[in-house]
């Protein structure tokens, strides 16, 4: 019989997660702080792509036609009902990567995306995907890949390895792939309970091991019990795709740009000293200790010349995607935790309060008299979209061009919510990717579109639905049983949901 899974996780479901590094309306920022032209992206392909919320929230919020496979049927075909919910011309397949290697009737690609995939799967398969990557992607085009890195998880590794051996030695098959996960996790606290001398040379074992406990069983049972499972280190990526002639462009993570939060002076001192930019990625992953890489490549990067580069900047339009009293003054990078200039950012902060698109340009002339400098502008903006408080804007075309798709598909995903709290993320037209919803925002936002204006008719409307399937809210971890407590909390969340959240929605278009 043959094993179509060659080794991955497929009898239980991948995480409903949104990744927005994956979007192409993104691109241009980290491009432009790196000196490079930005890529032209009209057609896109996600390798790997799980259960399809990243795809097709791209597919529906840009102009870009969108393809991909994952090889889970189930998956496949949950992201197949999306793409036809939203009205996109999305193609997605089950195929492995080698049947979409040898398809013909695929475009040649500005983008290819790779999330995690890339860590959990066979070098047969690694050599088939970059094989594809360098027939399939435009000279000028882009990869996005996100991996598992050395030297973060080398401690970890023989841990992981033990877990995935009693899966197989001592789980029994008809048990299901995530009691054999709980048995693994028993298992391994037992053994660290013993005291070994592996987990008193790496103490750092046990605050690994609680942190991974904390994680939904489905993410696990993919990110740590696959046959194959390979952390590499980025010397030995860039040989893997060396043939498809792909330079290292810069990080997705925004916030990886800001040396000032993620090493010391001693450590940007010697890392400017180093003439090879590859071995700088190398030493920094060490200084760091890097775990999880989320990098951009390019098949033959142009650089721009100072004059272009800040020119590009200034007229990249930004958003504020959080409510701007929530925003912290803070960020966290390898060193711990920074504050951030009360005197910079509050202005900053100020201005996009509106939630209206604004150029780096537009905050520069209108902060000039704050005393805020270009360079200093420029690094705010990068952390606080790296930071998850602001996002790139598309174009006014764009936008009205994503219009309808993007309330299509959110439509589909709000009725959705009535049944399941899978997934927690809305298109937004303007920013051309996903929005965080939770389940209760997306049913008050269900309710609203059907007439109700008041946000005690959402708090009521929610609260039936929830009743009619005995289900109950949490607080505090623990379910709150009287009808008169749930319908107390619902009201209150969706008073916070139309002060807070719901003007932000309506900004970014999603409703």
């Amino acid at each position: 019989m043959t094993d179509w899974t060659a080794g991955y996780v497929a009898d239980i479901g991948y995480t409903h997660g949104y990744y927005t590094e994956l979007n192409p309306a993104r691109q241009a920022l980290p491009f432009l702080n790196a000196g490079l032209a930005p890529p032209q992206i009209t057609h896109a392909c996600e390798l790997g792509f799980g259960q399809g919320l990243s795809v097709n929230l791209h597919a529906a919020a840009t102009g870009v036609h969108w393809s991909g496979t994952d090889f889970n049927p189930s998956q496949a075909a949950f992201a197949q009902t999306l793409a036809s919910a939203a009205g996109s011309d999305a193609q997605l397949f089950d195929d492995s990567f080698a049947e979409l290697a040898a398809r013909d009737d695929l475009p040649d690609f500005d983008f290819i995306g790779v999330h995690g995939i890339w860590s959990w799967i066979s070098d047969d398969n690694r050599r088939v995907m970059v094989d594809f990557i360098r027939r399939k992607l435009k000279v000028g085009g882009v990869l996005y890949l996100s991996y598992n890195t050395l030297p973060g998880w080398a401690a970890f590794a023989p841990m992981r390895h033990l877990m995935t051996e009693h899966a197989d030695a001592l789980g029994a098959e008809g048990q299901g792939i995530v009691k054999r996960i709980y048995g693994a996790i028993a298992f391994a606290e037992q053994l660290l309970a013993t005291n070994p001398l592996y987990s008193r040379a790496n103490p750092q074992i046990r605050e690994r091991l609680e942190t991974m406990k904390a994680h939904n069983r489905h993410y696990l049972a993919h990110e740590y019990f696959n046959r194959d499972w390979h952390p590499m280190h980025f010397a030995t990526l860039a040989e893997w795709l060396a043939p498809a002639k792909l330079r290292h462009a810069g990080s997705a993570h925004l916030l990886d740009a800001i040396d000032a939060i993620n090493l010391t002076q001693e450590q940007q001192t010697l890392l400017n000293q180093l003439p090879d930019p590859d071995f700088r990625q190398s030493v920094r992953d060490f200084m760091v200790n890097q775990q999880f890489r989320r990098d951009y490549w390019i098949k033959g990067p142009r650089r721009l010349n100072a004059l272009e580069q800040a020119e590009a900047l200034r007229a990249q339009r930004l958003v504020l995607i959080a409510h701007r009293p929530d925003v912290p003054l803070k960020v966290t990078g390898s060193l711990g935790e920074a504050n951030l200039s009360e005197a910079i950012y509050t202005p900053i902060l100020d201005q996009l309060a509106d939630h209206q698109p604004k150029t780096i340009g537009q905050l520069e002339t209108s902060l000039k008299d704050q005393g805020i400098s270009f360079p200093q502008l420029l690094q705010a903006t990068l952390i606080l979209t790296g930071a998850g408080h602001l996002a790139p804007v598309q174009t006014d075309a764009a936008i009205a061009q994503a219009k309808a798709r993007s309330d299509a598909l959110n439509r589909h995903l709000m009725q959705q919510a009535r049944g399941s709290s899978d997934v927690q993320f809305l298109a937004s037209p303007v920013t051309g990717g996903g929005i965080q919803v939770n389940r209760f925002e997306q049913l008050f936002l269900l309710s609203r579109s059907q007439g109700q204006q008041h946000p005690s008719d959402w708090a009521e409307a929610t609260w039936q639905l929830l009743h009619s399937q005995g289900q109950r809210l949490l607080k505090e971890g623990k379910a709150i049983e009287s009808e008169e407590e749930n319908r107390a909390e619902l009201n209150k969340q969706a008073e916070a949901f139309a002060a807070k959240r719901l003007p932000m929605l309506k900004a970014l278009q999603v409703v």
